[in-house]
């Protein structure tokens, strides 16, 4: 019998230090899409997928962090007191319970596959889903949900992918597939930032995983892999080996690679496009930025 996955692994150590100065001070999870850090994206994908016990993986400085999801009583009652409903409303979503996050320390940078190995403890003998908050998805159902409707019918491991234009394969781990059956593909291996001529297919794995607790044992035994870090690819690409099903799972949305400044501004644009409130104006100056720019050439 499938077991139910509750938990999720944020690995949410990193330095951030493609978005300095700004992440000198600030957490890059903090960083604000339109007007919700990145980190709540990320903890409302996961609720809308059922999952109950929420475990970052993080590092010095990540205070900022961690005092997000806390109560802010003078801030409410602020609000409560000037008849700001909505906005009381707005901020309530942000607090978590007591006891629903949980934060453990990767003390050293070794990689995703150490900070989710960090986790261990936390994970014991579950399946669990890891969800990187530089990877923000776009999707009337979100990412990890339909994921889940998809593991439920088949179990084992599941990866999220989508095409990656062929230069680009260098920069993420990729699918060698075994068999395709359209929105779900089992894995016959993977392998991680492959240079083009060597890479096995062009389906790239995105920031969203459904592991079995057996990944922790492998990473456990796991030596560096590509660029010095301990890689969660190879540690999935050893369940393969040992006849463990691995899927990659072809998601339905638009993925923003907000890990980097193009993309954090072009996940800017298209949140803010999408908001009822914003469109309108927002698009006429993009209107207005367009046609300026073409006039000056």
């Amino acid at each position: 019998m499938k077991r139910k996955v509750t938990k999720a692994i944020f690995p949410v150590a990193g330095l951030g230090t493609r978005f300095l100065p700004a992440t000198k001070s600030i957490p890059k999870e903090i960083l604000t899409l339109v007007d919700r850090p990145l980190i709540q994206y990320a903890i409302d994908e996961a609720r809308a997928a059922g999952i109950r016990e929420f475990i970052f993986v993080t590092s010095r400085g990540k205070g900022a962090l961690e005092d997000y999801f806390d109560d802010a009583p003078e801030l409410e009652n602020s609000l409560r007191k000037s008849g700001k409903t909505e906005l009381l409303e707005m901020l309530k979503a942000t607090n978590m319970e007591s006891g629903a996050i949980a934060y453990v320390r990767q003390n050293r940078p070794m990689g995703l596959g150490h900070a989710v190995w960090c986790a261990r403890r936390l994970v014991g003998n579950e399946p669990f889903a890891v969800i990187l908050t530089d990877d923000v998805i776009a999707a009337e159902k979100p990412c990890l949900q339909q994921m889940m409707e998809a593991y439920a019918e088949t179990g084992g491991n599941m990866v999220a992918a989508m095409e990656v234009p062929p230069e680009k394969t260098s920069s993420y781990g990729i699918l060698d597939v075994g068999e395709d059956m359209g929105a779900i593909v089992r894995a016959k291996g993977m392998v991680e930032k492959p240079a083009q001529e060597d890479a096995p297919s062009n389906l790239a794995v995105i920031g969203r995983y459904i592991l079995t607790p057996k990944i922790m044992q492998h990473l456990h035994r796991m030596k560096a892999g590509s660029g010095g870090e301990i890689q969660l690819t190879d540690a999935i690409a050893e369940e393969i080996r040992q006849g463990e099903s691995v899927y990659g799972f072809r998601f339905r949305g638009q993925r923003f690679d907000c890990g980097s400044k193009a993309g954090f501004l072009q996940a800017t644009v298209a949140f803010a496009l999408a908001r009822d409130d914003l469109r309108d104006e927002f698009a006429e100056y993009l209107a207005h930025m367009a046609a300026v720019q073409k006039a000056a050439e």
